[in-house]
């Protein structure tokens, strides 16, 4: 398998870009990696770069987007930061991955018993984590239910958390990056939230 190139970037669409996340994960589910040479892409894209999507991931060493979604080299932009939040800089890096670099998918994946949301469920305090587990909180508030044991300990808490995060993740790209809802709102890229489960490999992808 080659790097992707211009022809096949312009050809790609949201939902083409969607399936061939799904049957990336699928590969990685049966243990099955696809036929490239990751030196060869090396050389293919030494010139110029076509991924077809952008994909924002926790820094959880157990969700590298390359693997989980069986991904070469090219195929697709990584953005990670723990607890998998947007702020300025992420912005950024999305509006010149979709608007310049031309890709057409942008995927939020959070994760089952994601460390950041546990510390922002117990609103831990330490240095700069502080002020970046504060990007989370509001996931924490939004959730209502359970009303007691809104801690670390709650398994279902921290889940239902996660999943919020990823939601409010979506709106506050579409809130503060006109560039990208502008082309979500024309069709030209899309937008999914995601969740991957540590426990088993699989991804969860919403719907476009």
């Amino acid at each position: 398998m080659r790097a992707n190139t211009k022809e096949m970037q312009d050809s790609m669409t949201p939902e083409k870009a969607l399936t061939y996340l799904k049957e990336g994960n699928q590969r990685f589910l049966d243990n099955i990696k696809a036929d490239r040479n990751l030196l060869q892409q090396v050389k293919d894209t030494s010139e110029g770069q076509y991924p077809y999507a952008v994909i924002l991931s926790c820094i959880d060493s157990r969700v590298s987007a390359e693997l989980v979604f069986d991904q070469g080299v090219g195929d697709i932009f990584s953005v990670r930061v723990a607890g998998n939040f947007v702020n300025e800089d992420v912005l950024g890096s999305m509006e010149f991955a979709c608007k310049i670099a031309g890709s057409k998918l942008i995927v939020v994946l959070g994760h089952t018993k994601c460390g950041a949301v546990k510390g922002a469920c117990d609103d831990a305090q330490l240095g700069n984590l502080t002020t970046l587990l504060s990007k989370i909180k509001p996931a924490v508030e939004a959730v209502k239910e359970p009303s007691e044991n809104r801690n670390s300990s709650n398994s279902e808490f921290v889940e239902k958390v996660s999943q919020m995060n990823v939601e409010m993740t979506i709106a506050n790209i579409m809130k503060q990056s006109s560039v990208l809802k502008e082309m979500i709102d024309n069709g030209e890229i899309g937008i999914v939230g995601g969740m991957y489960d540590v426990d088993n490999g699989k991804v969860e992808l919403d719907s476009l």
